[in-house]
């Protein structure tokens, strides 16, 4: 049982990621519209890899994936449906353009021509906005940013409208491709990162 292009995948979790514990014995669910896709689970484990070629992503790896992949919907009679990825037996097809990011020996490693950003506190007094534009951390590289001295820990600038808003580990993160990673600056040393304290009560991803 095996994909000639795509990966084949299960949610670890469930498809859904739309309860928060309170306590030590209470959740509550935040959400319970199905065709919501903030509530779709993005977390699966890798069953099958494509046969086409090789990748670093083993059998029994985690991965963070398009929130589509697992999510329901309704078609326009109003009748719930199944996304296009849906295989057999709790499993989906998933394309490599909709892998982001994978863990093994418990560490996060991005996929492809990915990338995360922590974002950053803004620093300025004269403004109401709580994160800086278009400005953040690099978190997870990959081998194209390190090939132009690009590296985790940096302060980059990136371009508006290409950044994707995921929660790993209880840490907002923003997605993107590396051509969006458009200028490295020099560390100021007041730079904070901007994790919203609802990320940290967040189940995604841990």
């Amino acid at each position: 049982m095996k994909s000639l292009f795509d990966f084949i995948v299960k949610p670890i979790n469930g498809r859904y990621d739309n309860e928060v514990k309170i306590g030590k014995d209470k959740s509550l669910i935040t959400n319970t519209k199905i065709e919501d896709f903030k509530s779709v689970s993005n977390q699966a484990v890798v069953v099958e890899l494509p046969i086409a070629f090789n990748s670093d992503i083993k059998v029994g790896d985690i991965v963070i994936i398009h929130h589509n992949v697992f999510r329901v919907f309704y078609d326009m009679k109003g009748r719930k449906k199944d996304s296009r990825s849906k295989f057999i037996d709790g499993m989906y097809f998933v394309s490599p353009d909709q892998v982001y990011l994978y863990k093994q020996n418990d560490k996060w490693n991005a996929f492809g021509d990915r990338c995360f950003i922590n974002p950053i506190v803004d620093n300025n007094n004269l403004t109401v906005d709580k994160e800086r534009k278009l400005i953040g951390i690099l978190k997870y590289g990959n081998s194209s940013l390190k090939a132009i001295g690009i590296n985790p820990g940096d302060l980059v600038g990136y371009t508006p409208f290409g950044e994707f808003e995921f929660v790993i580990d209880n840490e907002r993160l923003y997605c993107m491709k590396s051509n969006d990673i458009v200028i490295e600056y020099e560390h100021q040393g007041n730079e904070r990162k901007y994790n919203p304290s609802w990320a940290s009560g967040s189940l995604r991803a841990n």
